[in-house]
């Protein structure tokens, strides 16, 4: 009896009934609009910590200008500049020097808040620490290639310069070690984590069903996950019906390694989902760029079951198609437009959007002299400002 209880098992984790129904995707313009308030954000804040990175904390825009497509400017970086003058300012120290960039005394104070507040504190220190030691529990080996860190640099709400700032003072939980990458086979440097730690393998999902039932965490539970539509959206009735018996699967977390299963089997892609989930709410906007989350599915081994489970669960996860790119966005994480649970950090980050705000548009005395401008460049920045949304201040 035990032996065909085993047997149905299994055969339950190979099956797939996804019906073949189009799942449509609905513009929802409460999480466009989240995404597209940060417009310009993270190009901001990349140059503001090269900038006062320099002992001088100015440096000379001709080299600011080499980081174009490094911090993925769409326009040149001296029009970038002129467009944040309440952010960035120029200077020429001497008449024999190139002109140099700074910040104002406004940003350069917000940056001084910032790092006292969450960068230095030893309580933030300690939850960044948790939340990077869980991200890379996420993978199997405990480790992945710095440049697939660096990629969710942002969204974890890391210091710019984590390697040496954070990871130096934890070593008993990470280590820089030389891998072989899985992709191209060449040897890379990796972050890895120094010991797996069981007390922080525990799911977001797990620890809530943990709080409801007033228990410890167990394992096997159908624990559903929390569905969100915009208004007026409604599933094809085939597809609605599948989603409900999915719900009913049990849960497997995603720090447990469920590649056994079949590889597209409706267990397989409630894990996928699991992992997906957990990765966003382990982020501190809980939103990041799809091309981030399809790399660290391939280094992972998901392959495109990543991208199904995208598709597929359109009231777990939104795909946002503004500023330049495609986000994906955890829906239960929001309330029209305003994140439900706030990080500290990005509270501040709110403030540094405010003050981008103040910019307004660029009037001609606040352009960089000895900068001569195209029609062309024109009309690039004037899209580009005929496009900005200025943050709202939370209140």
């Amino acid at each position: 009896m035990a032996a065909a209880t085993t047997k149905l098992g299994r055969a339950l984790q190979q099956r797939r009934t996804f019906v073949n129904a189009r799942v449509k995707w609905v513009c929802d313009h409460h999480l466009d609009e989240a995404v597209q308030r940060e417009k310009n954000l993270k190009q901001v804040l990349s140059l503001k910590d090269r900038i006062v990175s320099s002992p001088p904390k100015s440096l000379p825009l001709s080299s600011l200008s080499l980081l174009k497509p490094l911090v993925n400017l769409h326009i040149t970086a001296a029009a970038f500049f002129q467009k944040y003058p309440s952010v960035f300012s120029t200077h020429q120290p001497s008449p024999s020097h190139p002109l140099h960039v700074r910040l104002t005394p406004q940003a350069l104070a917000l940056h001084k808040e910032e790092e006292e507040m969450i960068h230095l504190s030893p309580l933030h220190r300690n939850a960044t620490v948790q939340r990077l030691t869980k991200f890379l529990m996420l993978t199997g080996a405990g480790s992945l290639p710095l440049n697939v860190v660096d990629r969710f640099k942002f969204d974890l709400g890391l210091p710019h310069d984590y390697i040496t700032s954070l990871i130096g003072d934890y070593p008993d939980f990470f280590e820089v070690t030389e891998i072989k990458d899985r992709l191209t086979g060449e040897p890379t440097l990796a972050l890895a984590v120094s010991s797996r730690r069981s007390s922080l393998a525990v799911s977001e999902m797990e620890r809530r069903e943990a709080v409801v039932d007033r228990s410890r965490v167990k394992k096997g539970l159908r624990i559903r996950y929390s569905m969100n539509f915009p208004k007026g959206y409604e599933l094809d009735k085939r597809v609605k019906e599948w989603v409900e018996q999915w719900q009913n699967l049990p849960y497997i977390s995603p720090y447990e390694n469920a590649f056994h299963l079949g590889s597209f089997s409706d267990q397989a892609e409630k894990w996928a989902v699991a992992v997906l989930h957990e990765l966003l709410h382990l982020l501190v906007s809980k939103k990041t760029e799809t091309d981030n989350v399809l790399c660290l599915g391939e280094y992972l081994g998901f392959g495109i079951r990543f991208k199904q489970a995208l598709v597929h669960h359109p009231g777990i996860f939104y795909m946002s198609h503004k500023i330049r790119t495609q986000t994906v966005v955890l829906r239960e994480a929001y309330h029209k437009v305003f994140l439900i649970e706030r990080h500290p950090l990005m509270g501040m980050r709110h403030r540094y959007l405010y003050l981008m705000s103040k910019s307004g548009r660029v009037k001609k005395r606040d352009y960089v002299p000895g900068i001569e401008r195209s029609n062309q460049k024109k009309r690039a920045i004037k899209a580009c400002e005929d496009g900005e949304i200025y943050a709202h201040s939370s209140r």
